[in-house]
């Protein structure tokens, strides 16, 4: 799909966007290139799929709820850009 300049333009002006003369020409070709992604789209058969509303419905897979003994904070504190003992050393925010 094509769009013209002053399509662009306007687009642009919705969005706030500041655009040059320059620019106006490569943001054709790229919001075209995304209009032609969603025609594609628009040719897949969808028969039989339903629909989604949002993720609300969907049910989060559980797992096995298991104590473990995990001793491995030196390997947690490896990266650490700074370190007091076994805890992060961070700057102080606020005085």
């Amino acid at each position: 799909m094509s769009l013209d300049p002053a399509t662009v333009r306007r687009i642009a002006k919705l969005a706030r966007i500041g655009l040059d003369d320059g620019e106006v020409a490569r943001l054709q070709g790229e919001l075209g290139g995304i209009l032609g992604w969603i025609e594609q789209l628009s040719e897949l058969d969808v028969e039989g799929v339903e629909p989604i509303n949002g993720v609300g419905q969907a049910a989060l897979r559980m797992r096995e709820d298991v104590v473990t003994v995990s001793d491995n904070a030196e390997a947690v504190l490896s990266n650490a850009p700074d370190r007091a003992g076994a805890f992060y050393s961070v700057p102080k925010v606020v005085e």
